[in-house]
């Protein structure tokens, strides 16, 4: 009998330790803070680090439960601005514009540490120089700034502009427009360059930053609004904590991060992002001395560069327009 007595008396507490537990559980759950990114497009390995934040916990351990937003027809800044997402992945030409406009947005970490795009086109196309432009089609996607790098790029090199027909492709594929519109684009060799690669296309390109130091910007870049940083800084330093950390983890194990994404993302193209995440990898850090820092020589030379083409209706305070301040301390300072 005692015995029987014993084992309903284990039974009982181990009842209620389970129900403790659930309930201990439920109540961590419901703390959590709910905050929001939206992708600036479709999901690709520049987002990889924010996906293994999400699956490894790293979020839920500073306390936040993380919405990934796609875009849509409202860009990430417009919605990062009105606090309809609270952060949001753009790059530094939208972040400048954006702050000439008075619109409330700040960059808060450079995703990679170099621009990585260029113009490309199918080697067979001979497009080796910008003085070749000339003749060919470019398509574009519609953006200001695309004519006036074309132009200022192709005038340093004794070439015409105005010798180059500019069509908008939208949103056609790349390898689809250079085999029945255009000649080149523009685009990011960590993903479109690495998948001309895997379908045996040879590429020729001309990247910005071989042409000016100016060109070498931040692309993309993580930010947030203004009203953030000054009535929550705590949930933005959270945010960068975890987010972190999830580059970090894709610096060091980018096989495993790669998972991570297509594990997330099931209709992403596996092979793709195993190939684009080994190469894009040892860039996300480079040569900083930490994953999201952002240098204000890099801000100031794109702004000038943008003022003297007028892209811009007045000179930016790049001061204002970016911070590291949210970034985890460096271990090393």
């Amino acid at each position: 009998m005692k015995k029987v007595l014993l084992v309903l008396c284990c039974v009982v507490v181990l009842a209620a330790c389970s129900k403790e537990s659930e309930s201990s559980n439920t109540t961590t759950t419901q703390e959590l803070q709910k905050v929001s990114i939206v992708l600036d497009w479709t999901p690709n390995t520049n987002h990889t680090g924010i996906y293994v934040a999400q699956e490894k916990g790293y979020f839920a351990n500073q306390g936040l439960d993380v919405e990934i937003i796609m875009p849509g027809e409202v860009g990430a800044n417009q919605l990062v601005a009105s606090g309809k997402a609270d952060f949001g992945v753009s790059y530094q030409e939208g972040v400048t514009q954006a702050r000439v406009q008075d619109v409330p947005i700040v960059s808060i970490a450079a995703v990679i540490q170099h621009n990585t795009s260029g113009f490309a086109s199918p080697k067979e196309k001979g497009i080796e120089s910008l003085k070749d432009f000339e003749g060919k089609t470019y398509g574009g996607y519609g953006a200001p700034v695309e004519e006036a790098i074309l132009s200022s790029l192709m005038k340093k090199e004794g070439a015409d502009i105005d010798k180059v027909d500019i069509v908008n492709m939208g949103n056609t594929d790349f390898f689809t427009a250079v085999k029945r519109d255009i000649d080149f684009a523009w685009i990011y060799y960590g993903w479109t360059g690495i998948e001309a690669e895997l379908r045996d296309v040879e590429l020729n390109m001309q990247y910005l930053t071989d042409y000016s130091k100016k060109l070498d910007y931040y692309t993309p870049v993580l930010v947030t609004n203004e009203k953030m940083i000054e009535e929550s800084p705590e949930t933005a330093r959270k945010f960068m904590a975890a987010v972190s950390k999830g580059y970090e983890f894709a610096i060091d194990q980018p096989d495993k991060a790669a998972e991570i994404l297509i594990h997330a993302v099931p209709e992403i193209d596996a092979e793709l992002v195993k190939a684009s995440q080994q190469w894009l990898s040892p860039k996300y850090q480079a040569d900083a001395d930490q994953w999201g820092v952002q240098k204000l020589d890099v801000w100031e030379n794109y702004a000038s560069w943008m003022y003297e083409h007028d892209l811009l209706e007045k000179e930016l305070n790049s001061k204002a327009a970016f911070t590291n301040e949210f970034l985890p301390k460096n271990e090393e300072e």
